[in-house]
């Protein structure tokens, strides 16, 4: 008999790797220090996973919580809450504050902001521009930081890299791997003046198909010029996986829930502005090749892109309303529904909503079930079927663009540096999130 556990997790089927196996997990001091078939050990808490499925904690590695500068809409404690709601343990948080998290002490004044006040574990972005570049390679070193954002596209905040040579020299000046939003921002610009009616619609002619595959072509180039990692987010098109299968080498994507689950016309036409993004929600061949993307292993990761505006904002008349929904609570369920409609199977979503986005970034101990590593784990039930309402949902912003929504599989508990801090929609105790630590040279 070994020494008194923390946490016993009992007779839960546990995802590993490939597999789902009849296991118990035993949590020591925040780490996994135990997992066996053999249910004879003591602990001060244990936890009964019958007929629950048990997954390494999920990490939503791009989401946008709004503090500094625009705390009415979301802030780090509201849009933690609403991730560990959703069974979510860890998120890579977004630059495009304000002012924008482009500096070693605006970076240091983010963590200070989520001390003691984020309910999951956190890691942030620092932001690129024109005028930082020779402080990456140190900005991205930050204990915490995830890596570097670059945002070829105007969206929202003030963060913007739109030509190539500003491209070459961020990508050149930073060893580890940086997120691009890949949008063509010449070509946004010119196409503005085809929105010629107040309809959101027109979000999808504005911000066309090329608009997207032209970055995404640009950023390619640039990845295999200077041999740098490039991870491309919210990849919306069927050429830019075709391109990107073509590309593996120094690059990785990302595809949203939203993007797998909506499709145009229909989502305009049925919550009109609350579906608009960057890049938008576009028709189902589009959403068809990001599964296609999926069963054939070119997409990596999913991530929620939890981007929240007011009602009042998403209540203005396009184009004067801003781009972006919140997601990182809905995340999961979206997805297990996904499984449970045998779009992709349960391990492999594991894979794009876990271990590939701690592996990608270098996140230390995370993403996997396995001795030694960080006891954030997510204990879900796959055959719980629920409405998805705005009601449920932690963000400011108080709405989702699934309200009303019925999914089947739902988070059942969050487990946070071994301890748990959700069980069935209520979270428990006080924020206890920490900085991610990465591996840096």
């Amino acid at each position: 008999m070994i020494e008194k556990l923390d946490l016993f997790i009992k007779n839960g089927s546990v995802v590993l790797g490939d597999k789902i196996e009849k296991l118990n997990i035993g949590v020591t001091k925040n780490k996994i220090t135990l997992i066996s078939s053999s249910s004879n050990y003591s602990a001060k808490k244990i936890i009964n996973a019958n007929h629950l499925h048990v997954l390494p904690g999920v990490i939503d590695s791009q989401v946008h919580f709004r503090e500094p500068g625009s705390e009415y809409k979301e802030d780090l404690h509201t849009g933690s809450k609403g991730a560990i709601l959703g069974g979510v343990t860890s998120v890579f948080e977004m630059p495009n504050t304000y002012p924008p998290t482009a500096t070693k002490k605006l970076l240091n004044d983010k963590f200070k902001l989520a001390k003691n006040r984020m309910w999951s574990n956190y890691a942030f972005f620092g932001g690129a521009t024109g005028k930082n570049i020779d402080k990456l390679s140190s900005l991205e070193k930050v204990p915490g930081c995830c890596g570097i954002k670059i945002f070829m596209g105007s969206s929202t905040g003030n963060l913007l890299v739109p030509d190539d040579e500003t491209l070459y020299k961020v990508l050149s000046s930073r060893n580890y791997r940086v997120a691009v939003h890949a949008e063509d921002e010449e070509r946004l610009n010119k196409r503005k003046k085809l929105i010629t009616e107040p309809s959101v619609h027109f979000h999808t002619v504005w911000r066309d198909e090329l608009t997207a595959i032209q970055a995404t072509k640009r950023v390619i180039k640039a990845a295999k010029k200077t041999k740098k990692p490039v991870h491309i987010l919210h990849i919306t098109t069927e050429q830019e996986v075709d391109i990107i299968k073509k590309n593996k080498k120094y690059i990785s994507m990302e595809v949203t829930p939203q993007h797998l689950t909506l499709s145009a016309p229909d989502c305009y036409d049925e919550i009109g502005t609350y579906a608009q993004m960057n890049p938008p929600i576009r028709e189902i061949k589009h959403q068809k090749a990001l599964w296609k993307g999926i069963t054939e292993n070119v997409v990596d990761v999913i991530g929620s892109d939890h981007a929240p505006h007011t009602k009042e904002e998403k209540n203005n008349t396009y184009p004067n309303t801003p781009s972006g929904m919140p997601g990182v609570q809905t995340l999961l369920p979206i997805m297990l529904n996904h499984v449970n409609n045998r779009k992709l199977s349960l391990n492999k979503l594991c894979k794009l909503i876990s271990t590939n986005p701690a592996t990608l970034y270098k996140a230390k101990n995370k993403g996997e079930i396995k001795l030694n590593y960080d006891a954030d784990i997510t204990i879900v039930d796959l055959k719980k079927s629920k409405t998805i309402t705005n009601k449920q949902m932690a963000t400011k912003s108080g709405w989702t663009p699934y309200d009303g929504k019925k999914v089947t599989g739902w988070p059942i508990m969050t487990i946070v540096n071994g301890s748990l801090v959700m069980k069935n929609g209520k979270v428990i105790g006080d924020p206890i999130g920490k900085p991610i630590i990465f591996e840096r040279e």
